[in-house]
């Protein structure tokens, strides 16, 4: 059975946005999250169909400064939406009721999104809307946030300012997607800092490329600058750059995880698996919980150092802290690693479970295949078909 050509080959539909993609932890982009464009509220006099205007500030409880946009998430009776991200300083606005609220914000993935908030909205066009049941929260690796109760911050056609909402630091987890040098940055260094994100906004990859360069020219523990530079670099295809730039992210700030990830997916795109599991286990101590690809790419980099044990283990912490099955290839990997076990029964079960939730069309083909290899493996043990009745 050649189970780990069948693991690269799956990783491979994923990893080429992996290599110039960084995002949330966990929990990643080609373009720089850019925040939405604010939509403009509704003019007085003017009738207002199915859309509330909010906006609101995102802050850390300690006072520390935000250095990367935040997701701002809705939760309507239990279902979680990603309506917008925050600017680098944690002010947001968007509108409740937009069909696709997300459609113009990078680095958002259809895992963060379901439909409960259009759904909503489509029964509140028919004649009444309830927001009894809807909070919104921020989401960033490494903090819980504040809930806000919907229904105490807005009013029916108004446009409503919700105030702070207030992210606290877990207390288990080490690594966050924030810098503390950043606090420490000399107003030169920020303000070429500031100019090269709004470059990168624009794919001005030179220009941003300078402006970064300058920053940590005048501030070289600028761990944050450093990671935008190595993420410019990649745009620039200059990969050599940019794992240089993502080390010296890490030497400045060595609690900033931001670097460690993009790391990781750099090394994965080049299937450089030992240097993979070492960057994947300095990320997963520092912050076990917000990143599921981390633990995804740590069990297929041990399993290609035959460490089977190791990977078995990454795969199944992995789906644990994915609740919201960010990265269903985790379902995958074990369902391979239990077939090379000959343990059949838990290989059909979690096969079927990545073919329940993924939806491209590629996977579902290697993930059919893979599932019939299970079930002749199975039948000539003499084991009864695991396959679900039809």
């Amino acid at each position: 059975m050649k189970i780990l050509p069948a693991l690269v080959a799956l990783l491979v539909f994923t990893l080429p946005t992996c290599a110039s993609a960084q995002t949330r932890p966990g929990t990643g982009p080609s373009k720089t999250p850019t925040p939405s464009r604010p939509p403009q509220p509704p003019q007085l006099g003017t009738p207002v169909r199915g859309t509330i205007f909010l906006s609101g500030r995102v802050v850390l409880d300690d006072g520390s400064e935000l250095t990367e946009p935040v997701a701002i998430q809705t939760i309507c009776r239990g279902q979680k939406r990603t309506v917008t991200r925050s600017d680098f300083h944690g002010g947001f606005s968007f509108e409740l009721g937009s069909q696709n609220p997300m459609a113009n914000v990078a680095g958002i993935s259809d895992a963060e999104t379901d439909n409960s908030w259009s759904d909503s909205m489509t029964s509140s066009r028919r004649g009444q809307r309830d927001y009894r049941d809807c909070e919104l929260q921020a989401v960033l690796p490494g903090f819980s946030s504040e809930l806000i109760q919907l229904s105490s911050k807005i009013s029916e056609f108004e446009s409503s300012d919700i105030g702070r909402v207030t992210l606290h630091r877990l207390a288990h987890v080490d690594g966050l997607t924030i810098s503390v040098t950043s606090a420490l940055a000399p107003s030169g260094a920020r303000k070429a800092f500031d100019k090269g994100r709004e470059q990168e906004k624009k794919s001005q990859w030179d220009k941003a490329r300078e402006s970064f360069e300058k920053a940590v020219q005048l501030y070289p523990q600028y761990a944050v600058a450093w990671y935008e530079l190595g993420r410019v670099q990649q745009q620039e295809k200059n990969m050599t750059g940019a794992r240089q730039s993502f080390d010296q992210a890490r030497a400045a700030d060595p609690k900033y995880v931001s670097p460690y990830n993009a790391l990781a997916k750099l090394g994965a795109s080049e299937k450089r698996w030992a240097d993979v599991v070492e960057i994947t286990d300095k990320l997963l101590r520092l912050n076990p919980v917000d990143f599921p690809e981390a633990w995804l790419l740590n069990s297929v980099g041990n399993y290609s150092g035959q460490n089977f044990e190791a990977a078995e283990n990454s795969a199944r912490q992995g789906i644990k802290v994915d609740e919201s099955h960010r990265t269903p290839k985790l379902e995958y990997v074990l369902g391979m690693l239990l077939l090379r076990k000959q343990d059949y029964a838990g290989a059909s079960q979690h096969m079927q479970q990545y073919l329940s939730l993924t939806t491209q069309p590629a996977e579902l083909d290697e993930a059919r295949k893979q599932l019939a290899e299970i079930e002749r493996h199975s039948s000539s043990a003499g084991l009864p078909s695991s396959s679900p009745q039809k």
